[in-house]
């Protein structure tokens, strides 16, 4: 489904990915561990396609199309969902009106139909009830007054009603109590979890992996992937941390 090849990319002139290789098939979960400055969340930034972060050799395919010849929406409804790190507030905006607009317009990218009014709360309703998350939350304006665990459920929730294919989520555990940590893990496997979609979750931690078991497990170091292993490394790296688990490779 994704296929990195010897990927490099910069920011601001600075080389942060330096040669990173990895595939992804569908059904897979591959989690992404590494220590701060690893390039960890720029591979999710470049995935996404922000602006100002400049691949300069490799590439990147997504279900065999050269994702980084895609624009950000573009990507978008082709299938790619990124989770925001630190989701963003948006002031002014509900969140029906900002996932209605946000779902109709890759529906039109895709040549669908746009959902109804009603279609669509039905839809957001189900999608809300599975992160346990109130639907008048949903009517408030993006992320303001959340706490960090109401953001990243709202982000679940975002996610489960896009569908997307291919979802990377940069530390969704970060800023979540055990409560909301298992609400979202269980959110991710009821939204992710089959045989034609796939997930790379970016975490420094087992905690998140206690509920979403990955497939493949990567140490991302210095900008390029050191070692890979089964759910087994993440355990090793939660009991030895990462320099005598790299020392050891």
């Amino acid at each position: 489904m994704l296929k990195i090849e010897n990927l490099h990319a910069e920011i601001d002139g600075k080389q942060i990915l330096n040669g990173l290789t990895l595939e992804v098939n569908a059904g897979e979960v591959h989690a992404i561990m590494g220590p701060n400055g690893a390039g960890k969340s720029t591979l999710a930034y470049v995935l996404g396609g922000r602006p100002g972060y400049e691949v300069t050799q490799g590439s990147v395919t997504f279900d065999g199309k050269d994702l980084l010849d895609m624009e950000p929406h573009e990507r978008a409804a082709a299938g790619m969902f990124l989770g925001f790190q630190y989701p963003v507030e948006i002031p002014g905006v509900s969140n029906v009106q900002f996932l209605r607009e946000a779902l109709n317009s890759q529906r039109k990218e895709r040549g669908e139909e746009p959902l109804s009014g009603g279609e669509f709360l039905k839809l957001a309703k189900e999608k809300a009830g599975l992160l346990k998350l109130d639907m008048d939350m949903l009517k408030r304006n993006v992320n303001v007054g959340f706490s960090g665990g109401e953001k990243k459920r709202n982000e679940m929730v975002q996610m489960g009603i896009l569908d997307p294919a291919f979802a990377v989520l940069d530390e969704t555990d970060s800023g979540l109590d055990i409560d909301a940590l298992k609400v979202v893990g269980e959110g991710i496997n009821a939204i992710m979890r089959k045989p034609d979609k796939a997930v790379l979750l970016i975490t420094h931690y087992q905690r998140l992996l206690d509920y979403v078991a990955p497939d493949h497990v990567h140490i991302l170091a210095k900008g390029r992937i050191v070692k890979s292993g089964g759910p087994e490394l993440a355990l090793q790296l939660e009991e030895q941390g990462y320099d005598a688990v790299m020392e050891a490779a």
